[in-house]
Order: C-alpha cells, then structure tokens, then sequence
C-alpha cells in the first residue's frame, strides 16, 4: 500500500524519540507549532539514497531493511474471524527511521542511526471496541532491527519472523506476535498469491520532482491463522492479511495534508489498492494511484481518471474532527461498483498523532452481478497531533 502515513506518524512520532533517546544538538526536536512538511522538507533528506528509477527486487532479501533510504515499513493488516463467527481486524506495523544517512563511528552496542516504532491494534466488531498501542526504541543492542535472511523485524518483543528461521524461501511463512497486558495476537501468514509491484515494476511516484517516489510492493492475499486475546479471552481466529511494503526519501509538497488509502479483498478474488492525496483546499493531487490486482496476481495500474471515489458520511471524532466513514468507489471500465463502510465506526489510533485505520468491508457489483470482500482504509489529515490538542487546552 502507499504508506505515506508512516513517514507521517514516523517523522512525528520518531522526532519525540529522538529527544528523548538521542538529544543530539542537530537533530530534528519536535516544537510547538511544527507540522509535518517542516519535518519532511528538503534539508533532512541530503545524503540518503532515493527512489529514482526501476530497480530488480530480490526475495527474501527484500523483505529485509534497506538502511540507505531514510523511511521504510512493513504494515500488515487483515480481517479475522472466531470458529462461531466473531469479527475482528488487526493492524500491526513497524516503522524504521533514519535520523542520519551514515552510521555512528562509535564502539558503542548502543551507537545506531536507525529508530524504530511500531503501531498495534485490534477492532473487536462484536462489541464495537476499538485498541492501539504503541512503542519506539532504537536499532541497536537487539532492541528494535530488521533482517532478510532469515526473515525477522521486531521492536522489543512486538516481531515478526519466517516460522522457519533456516528458510531461505522467497514468500517465507510468517508469524506476528504482539502482547499488551489487555490485548495480544500470535499470527500465522501464509502467502498465497504472486507479489503485487504496484507503479511502474515497484517505482511508485509521490511527487513531481526526482525522487519524490518509493519502492512499493505488496502481498495482497496471505492467509491468516492464530489466536487474539482480549481481556483475558482467548479465541482461535482465521482470515486474509495483508502486506504492505515501502522504502524511500521524499517530501511532501507544503499544499498536501493528507491522504485516503484502501485496500480490499473481493470475494472473486481480485484486490484493490487505491490511494488519493489531498491539498488544503481539499481537492486532490496528481498523484492518486493504485492497482487492480487479478485473480492470477497480475496488475493493472489505475489513474485518477479510472477511479470515482464519493464520500457518503462521516464520523465525528472525539477532538471534533470529521472522517469520511463510508464510501462509493467506481471503476467504470471494469464495471466495479462498490460500497466501503467501517466495521467499527472508531478506529482512530490516538496515538503519537491521531489517524485511522481500520476494518471495512465491501458490498457492491462487478459486472452487475453481485460483489463483496472486506479490506482496511486509511484516512490522515483530518486530525490534529495530541500535542497540538494539549497546547490549545492548557491556552483556555
């Protein structure tokens, strides 16, 4: 999926990290007043490489870290349910952020230029609940890192990792393990369609200017297999995942604030990724892209023009922000017509700045006949940071 929302959750949030971990005099320290395009301008991209043009992806040694580009992520999301038919979605996805292009020279185990954070959270439909968590730590002394060979990413002990760890697959089995004291998931993720390189062969464009672009790719259909606690209950639960998979070194242009993302797994067995940037005056960018995914895995490109996207309602978050809640998303040349509604009305992460994500499912047409699946959605932008709520209630 684009996942411009990790550099933006990542640059804010990793900025407090830096602070509080690092406290280096020329680090990027979060101030009042500072906005996200201040933390992604130009002058903190220099020195780090940049997604400029195609390039061969390599298995499994992709799933690994690229050090290089100053952000990157692994975001899995997917739709579980319970042996009596209990709903629940799952989000767990880890951040890496380079806050210097080269490494410290330092004998230090805790000398790194890498921080990582993570985001965890369970939508429990049945009761219209609603849990994110949240963690950081830097890549040094085994605290937080990522390998591809064999397959592991952890922060603390929120991981993922190949099932076999002496495997050398290229789609390894993968397992997520996340523990609250309230709220954990063991995961078991099988892959069961070819990688999705969305763009051009996995060159995904952001910007106008060179390098305003991300590597990008995804598994858009793995199964799911495992057990979800939620106070002390414990429930064996199956379903479809997703993968999304990003790296890169860009900026966002100062008119855009925000993006609607969405993935979707349809019952005939295609999926959509589609994204669409907003500008301030709330018209969109350019660059809304994405891809329709065949049975077969193969990909076609969808452009702004291919896509009709309509807002039906919203959803009043507790800060007063507004969320498009429910949509209608057309694709007229493939005779797609689809309604797209949340599961659970709040799933807003209110973590180190407030977002949602969260569980939709789908009900619509596909060559008039009829059509549903189920998916996660993205909205950012429509909310302000903790920090800028706590700033304006110590004013009154």
């Amino acid at each position: 999926m684009f996942k411009l929302v990790s550099i933006f959750i990542g640059l804010i949030g990793i900025a407090i990290a830096i602070f509080l971990i690092f406290d280096r005099p020329d680090a990027p320290h979060p101030q009042a007043g500072m906005s996200v395009t201040d933390l992604m301008s130009p002058h903190h991209v220099d020195g780090y490489a940049r997604a400029v043009s195609t390039r061969t992806f390599v298995f499994p040694q992709d799933h690994g870290p690229h050090p290089e580009f100053q952000t990157e992520w692994w975001y899995y999301t997917g739709n579980l349910t319970t042996i009596d038919g209990r709903h629940f979605g799952f989000q767990f996805t880890i951040f890496r952020f380079a806050i210097a292009p080269n490494s410290p020279v330092r004998s230090s185990a805790w000398a790194t230029n890498q921080i990582y954070m993570a985001h965890f959270a369970v939508t429990d439909v049945a009761n219209q609940k609603f849990y994110a968590f949240e963690r950081f730590s830097r890549g040094a002394n085994r605290l937080a890192g990522a390998q591809g060979v064999p397959f592991k990413i952890w922060v603390e002990d929120w991981r993922v990792s190949a099932v076999d760890a002496d495997s050398s697959t290229a789609f390894p089995t993968m397992k997520i393990h996340a523990t609250e004291p309230s709220i954990a998931i063991e995961l078991e993720l099988k892959n069961t369609k070819p990688v999705a390189l969305h763009g051009d062969r996995g060159l995904s464009p952001k910007g106008f200017k060179p390098g305003q672009a991300s590597y990008y790719y995804s598994l858009p259909r793995m199964s799911a297999r495992g057990h979800i606690r939620i106070h002390g209950q414990s429930d064996e639960v199956s379903g479809e995942a997703w993968l999304d998979r990003e790296w890169s070194t860009s900026a966002l242009a100062p008119e855009q604030v925000g993006w609607d993302w969405f993935g979707l797994q349809l019952s005939d067995g295609r999926e959509i990724m589609y994204y669409q940037i907003r500008h301030r005056d709330e018209s969109t960018s350019g660059f809304c892209r994405g891809s329709l995914i065949n049975k077969d895995g193969t990909c076609e490109p969808l452009d702004a023009e291919d896509v009709a996207l309509v807002v039906l309602d919203h959803w009043a978050g507790p800060s007063g922000s507004q969320y498009p809640s429910r949509w209608r998303l057309q694709i007229p040349k493939h005779q797609l017509d689809l309604l797209i509604s949340p599961y659970v009305a709040d799933q807003e992460l209110r973590l180190s700045i407030r977002y949602w994500e969260g569980a939709v499912k789908i009900d619509g047409f596909s060559s008039h006949h009829p059509v549903h699946g189920q998916g996660y959605m993205e909205l950012t932008g429509y909310a302000t940071s903790l920090a800028s709520i706590e700033k304006k209630n110590n004013l009154k």
